[in-house]
C-alpha cells in the first residue's frame, strides 16, 4: 500500500513536470499549487465518500485557500494524473467526472445550470486527455470526450466528441483610426 501511494505522488510530481515548461524538477513541483489542490482532493474525497461532509468540506475550503483559489468539490470525481496550470479561479463542482490525463487552465470552471440536486448529474463529464484552456465554462451534465480540446474563453453546454473541439469567436483586431 505505501509502494502504490509513493508511486501515485511520483506521478502527480512527473505531471507537474511534463506539462509545466517553467517546472523543471520534482523539487519543484511540489510547490506547485496543482499538487496540493489534487492531493486535497483526493482525501477530501474519501471524506465525503464516508459521508465526513462537513470535515470535506473545511479541508476543500483551506485547499482552495493554500493554492490561491482552486475549488474542487469533495464530491467530484477526478482521475489519474490531474494537471492545474496556474489554477487560480479553477471551479469544478461536486458531480463533475474527470477522466485520467486531464490537463485545466486558469479560471475554468466545470459547473451546473442550475438543475435541482435530486436529478443527479449536474455537471460536466470529462474523459481522458481532455485539455481545457484559459477561462472556458463548461456548463451543465455535458460530456466532452477523450482527447478533445477546448479553447480558451468558451462556453460550452453541450456535448463535445471525441477528438473534437469547441473553441470561442477570436477577438476583431482594428487598426486605429487617424482623426482627419
Amino acid at each position: 500500500m505505501i509502494r502504490r501511494l509513493v508511486q501515485a505522488l511520483l506521478d502527480e510530481l512527473d505531471v507537474i513536470v511534463e506539462r509545466d515548461p517553467s517546472v523543471r524538477s520534482r523539487g519543484e513541483a511540489v510547490l506547485h499549487p496543482s499538487l496540493t489542490a489534487v492531493l486535497g482532493h483526493r482525501l477530501a474525497h474519501r471524506l465525503y465518500l464516508r459521508r465526513r461532509f462537513v470535515f470535506a468540506r473545511a479541508l476543500s475550503g483551506l485547499v482552495k485557500v493554500l493554492t490561491g483559489g482552486i475549488e474542487i468539490h469533495p464530491g467530484a470525481r477526478i482521475g489519474r494524473r490531474l494537471f492545474i496550470d496556474h489554477g487560480a479561479g479553477v471551479v469544478i463542482g461536486e458531480t463533475a467526472v474527470l477522466g485520467d490525463d486531464v490537463t485545466l487552465f486558469h479560471q475554468v470552471t466545470l459547473g451546473a445550470t442550475g438543475s435541482p440536486r435530486h436529478l443527479g448529474r449536474r455537471h460536466p463529464r470529462l474523459g481522458d486527455r481532455v485539455l481545457v484552456g484559459a477561462n472556458a465554462t463548461l456548463l451543465g451534465p455535458i460530456s466532452v470526450g477523450d482527447g478533445a480540446s477546448i479553447g480558451a474563453q468558451a462556453l460550452v453546454v453541450t456535448d463535445v466528441p471525441a477528438g473534437g473541439s469547441a473553441r470561442a469567436p477570436r477577438a476583431v483586431v482594428r487598426a486605429l483610426q487617424k482623426a482627419a
